[in-house]
């Protein structure tokens, strides 16, 4: 009997029809594509939120960072508790915390109230991203699941780049309160879905909770974020930035210290001895700040110094959009044509043109010049980013898939925030200057192909077809 087949309660079937691994994959890429919204939408609504509820900048910034910390820093434990307690269960549990996080953002009288709700939505996406892959690892396999993958990526590059156009149009429209309120729809049309056709599995090796692993991997990454998202703000040399990479550095080695002595730890470090499986974590985290760092740093080239309103960007950056989506889908079906190595690779490369392509741009470049650009990035996520998350759960048993997509998501999230912090460095200290911002952005567009360019030599150094689980 293998792994999976433990895993799955008596009472379930042990094959799922086509209809049933469909309701799956529905209800996981709308619970994941709302989840990933809130990372950018909401940053388009910070002006408006600050005259409603009379916030500062330092308060505001708090309602973007709370979120992305929240999520960061949780990310691994909570695939690790879907292993040992189920996924459907903490995918429930995520689905439903983050519909009352959403609803106190939306409600929210001041803004702790809001900033204590966004970090509330971030605990709740990091339970919903981490046992979504793993939920789609137990229904999907082989050639299937590479397709699922597939849209799934499609999800999540759709969702990161549709977040501004769909916070400006909710805020111009209604106000920004509707931003959160729709997190609150879509959450609650998702859970009945959920209750119903999902199918519980767990890993029947997990025994107990690693809370020495638990507590010092959180703190641990938390710190790291919070150094890496508030360094420029709060300067890198600042004793508390300074001190927070510090206790970082100590939090993650005794972590690993626990690990190797913990009988039932929750992170198997010995994934990372498989090369496609560290190949996979580094090249997900090149891909996160080689293509999504550049993106937030054009799009606010486009809103401050071009002047563009949040719709108007939202749509000049569609094409990207578009044809992530579309390339996702198509390379779904990638083991049947292009192995894995070779998709990350080609994906990598292809976002490397596509940002080169875009330097050069100014306050009244027309949209057309960026369109090239645009598309072949897009295609690069298209590619990559399913191909990636392919490969990190194809090394490991299904049992342990809900460990294995939280190192994934983490490393994603991770790749986010230095690409963020690392690239906006060279911004110039005054954004208002047009002319030194466009000469910024130049600056970050070249080190983002340089990073997705090193993210190609890193997959098809590491990526070997030996390591799949048959």
């Amino acid at each position: 009997m293998t792994g999976l087949s433990r895993a799955v309660p008596a009472a379930a079937p042990l094959v799922r029809t086509r209809a049933e691994r469909g309701w799956t994959l529905l209800v996981v890429c709308l619970a994941t594509g709302v989840l990933l919204l809130n990372v950018s939408a909401p940053s388009v609504a910070l002006a408006d939120i600050g005259s409603d509820l009379r916030a500062g900048l330092d308060v505001l910034q708090w309602v973007v960072s709370g979120y992305s910390l929240a999520l960061a820093a949780t990310l691994l434990t909570a695939g690790t508790l879907a292993d040992l307690l189920g996924r459907r269960r903490l995918f429930l549990t995520g689905l439903g915390g983050f519909a009352a996080a959403s609803a106190l953002c939306t409600l929210a009288p001041s803004p702790l109230a809001l900033v204590v709700g966004r970090a509330a939505q971030g605990l709740a996406a990091a339970v919903l991203l981490s046992s979504s892959l793993a939920l789609l690892a137990q229904d999907f396999a082989g050639p299937a699941r590479a397709r699922a993958l597939g849209i799934w990526g499609a999800t999540v590059a759709a969702a990161f780049a549709i977040g501004p156009l769909e916070g400006g149009l909710l805020t111009e429209a209604l106000g920004w309160r509707a931003v959160f309120a729709v997190d609150v729809v879509v959450a609650l049309v998702c859970l009945p879905v959920a209750v119903r056709h999902l199918r519980e599995s767990r890993d029947p090796a997990a025994r107990t909770v690693d809370w020495r692993g638990t507590l010092t991997l959180s703190a641990g990454l938390f710190l790291g974020v919070f150094a890496l998202s508030r360094g420029d703000a709060l300067g890198w040399g600042s004793a508390i930035v300074v001190g927070s990479f510090a206790g970082a550095a100590l939090l993650l080695a005794a972590f690993a210290w626990i690990e190797r002595r913990e009988r039932h730890p929750m992170l198997d470090l010995g994934l990372f001895a498989t090369p496609t499986f560290t190949g996979a974590s580094l090249t997900v985290l090149v891909l996160a700040a080689s293509s999504f760092g550049p993106f937030l740093y054009l799009t606010l080239f486009l809103l401050d110094a071009a002047g563009a309103s949040p719709t108007a960007v939202g749509l000049r950056l569609m094409p990207l959009s578009a044809a992530a989506f579309l390339v996702s889908i198509l390379g779904g079906r990638f083991p049947a044509w292009l192995p894995v190595r070779a998709g990350m690779s080609a994906g990598m490369l292809l976002s490397a043109v596509g940002l080169l392509a875009m330097r050069g741009i100014g306050v009244s470049t027309p949209w057309t010049q960026l369109l090239p650009g645009l598309l072949l990035v897009g295609a690069g996520l298209g590619l990559s980013n399913p191909a990636v998350t392919y490969a990190a759960l194809g090394v490991v048993p299904t049992t342990r898939s809900g460990m294995a997509s939280g190192v994934n998501n983490t490393f994603r999230q991770l790749g986010l925030a230095i690409g963020i912090a690392a690239l906006g460095v060279l911004l110039p200290a005054q954004v208002d200057d047009a002319a030194a911002f466009a000469a910024a952005l130049d600056d970050i567009l070249l080190a983002g192909a340089v990073l997705a360019t090193a993210g190609a030599v890193i997959a098809l150094l590491l990526v070997r077809p030996r390591d799949f689980v048959a």
